[in-house]
């Protein structure tokens, strides 16, 4: 894709290393039988849902150890900890990195941070190829992440339509006007708008208010990256915008979901 961003441009070129790496290791037979004995799908959008009807704020909250733009986020890293903290304190669903040279994630994280708690997770990765959405799923994940900007269309469609075979929902992230138009394309129930330009890392929670009068009633609508203050989740809310995803604000307190408490009560 030519205009994928450079930074994008790189995690992706790694990650088709990474693929290679991983299914040189374990097939996708394995992954297959793995899937077999895997614990049952818990519905992520479901979950998003349940709170939405009683008129609540959806957070799906992210254990997330760094970032590329800003490092370490958290010395005393321990998902299953974080994952309970965060079910406490109200959230709706979980959001685990497991991308290991940007992010520091892995696979045990999600693994260890879903049987902690009783939370559908997000398997929060750059997806670009079917042996990661088997690969999610055997590791136990409920739901995928896809990033239009990394995808073309015939890649976005089949990646989406094999998660959905597999039983896991998908949260299909965009930036722009033009990446929301591709993603409409899909039978799409959830969409995330990430208020990060992937470009300049600059962040306006605008993004989210421009793209709103585009998108179909009965989408779920999930703002992403900017998400610090009350006033952020106050001033979202009046537009409603009622769904979350929030990490970096959360990994830095002690108390990660007493933090989510107190920023979306």
């Amino acid at each position: 894709m030519s205009d994928t961003p450079d930074v994008l441009k790189k995690i992706l070129a790694r990650k088709q290393v990474e693929i290679a790496e991983r299914s040189a290791h374990t097939s996708i037979e394995d992954l297959k039988e793995r899937i077999q004995n895997a614990s049952p799908v818990r519905g992520f959008i479901q979950s998003i849902q349940n709170k939405l009807d009683k008129g609540e704020s959806a957070v799906i909250a992210e254990v997330k150890k760094a970032s590329p733009s800003k490092g370490l986020l958290r010395e005393n890293f321990v998902p299953a900890d974080i994952a309970k903290s965060y079910e406490a304190g109200g959230a709706a669903c979980l959001s685990v990195l497991t991308d290991k040279d940007f992010f520091q994630g892995c696979d045990a994280y999600l693994e260890e941070a879903r049987a902690a708690c009783g939370l559908p997770v997000i398997r929060k990765d750059f997806i670009v190829e079917p042996y990661q959405v088997y690969e999610a799923r055997a590791m136990g994940a409920d739901c995928i992440l896809l990033i239009v900007a990394a995808l073309n269309d015939s890649a976005l469609s089949g990646l989406h339509e094999l998660a959905n075979e597999l039983d896991m929902d998908v949260l299909v992230e965009v930036h722009d006007a033009d990446e929301l138009e591709r993603a409409l394309r899909l039978n799409l129930a959830l969409v995330g708008i990430n208020n990060r330009n992937l470009r300049t890392f600059k962040t306006s929670l605008q993004i989210t208010v421009d793209l709103l009068e585009r998108i179909p009633q009965g989408v779920i609508v999930v703002s992403e990256s900017g998400l610090n203050k009350k006033d952020d989740i106050a001033m979202l809310k009046r537009h409603n915008v009622n769904t979350f995803l929030i990490g970096e604000a959360f990994m830095r307190c002690d108390d990660p979901g007493e933090a989510l408490k107190n920023l979306v009560a």
